[in-house]
């Protein structure tokens, strides 16, 4: 059975170690799993990825970042995503378009329904079957961030654009709540693993 499974949030929520750790665990439970991660998850994915996150790209336009963020994302499905459904097996992704949704369409206010009009172009209508939401305040997230080591572009946005990205996440989980799974990001990292882990073996019961 196949299944499409993202983990989304504001930065410093630990997505991407989430993501492994549950590829892993599926892993260990005899599922066909890959993980990849956006932008990136292939050659030309990582190359756009590191212009994307490069600080030395600060005066970067909200609508080329939306391009080369949707550039990474048609490669990853039809390289990657696409063809692994198809065999009837199960995907974990850190972060998809629901990110562009956030980050440009909230963050930058950038015109949303243009923005899921080209969003379906590039992932050929392709939609998760389950969405973690790893939710945590701006200040938490970007006070991890800049402990972690890895501060990046994005990261350097101002308060207020984060502030508005995380109301973009919360107003998309809203709308669809068969999709989307809220998780307190603020938990350790055991007891985030635990909720998703226990979300996930119901889900692929049914």
């Amino acid at each position: 059975m196949s299944f499409f499974i993202t983990l989304e949030g504001p930065e410093g929520g630990g997505k991407s170690t989430q993501a492994r750790r549950l590829a892993d665990h599926l892993q260990t439970q005899g599922h066909d799993v890959i993980f990849t991660r956006e932008p990136g998850g292939t050659e030309i994915g990582d190359q756009i990825r590191r212009v994307i996150m490069s600080l030395e790209n600060k005066s970067m336009s909200p609508e080329a970042e939306f391009l080369l963020f949707s550039a990474s994302r048609a490669q990853v499905v039809r390289e990657l995503i696409q063809p692994h459904l198809e065999r009837g097996g199960i995907v974990v992704c850190d972060r998809f378009y629901d990110s562009s949704l956030a980050y440009q369409g909230y963050g930058h206010e950038l015109d949303q329904a243009l923005l899921r009009t080209i969003t379906n172009f590039v992932t050929d209508g392709l939609v998760p079957d389950l969405t973690f939401l790893l939710d945590l305040t701006s200040e938490l997230g970007l006070e991890r961030r800049k402990h972690d080591g890895r501060w990046n572009r994005l990261d350097d946005y101002d308060i207020a654009f984060h502030e508005r990205v995380r109301e973009g996440y919360l107003n998309l989980a809203a709308a669809e709540p068969d999709r989307w799974v809220w998780v307190d990001a603020a938990q350790t990292q055991d007891d985030i693993q635990k909720q998703i882990r226990e979300t996930i073996e119901v889900r692929l019961r049914t």
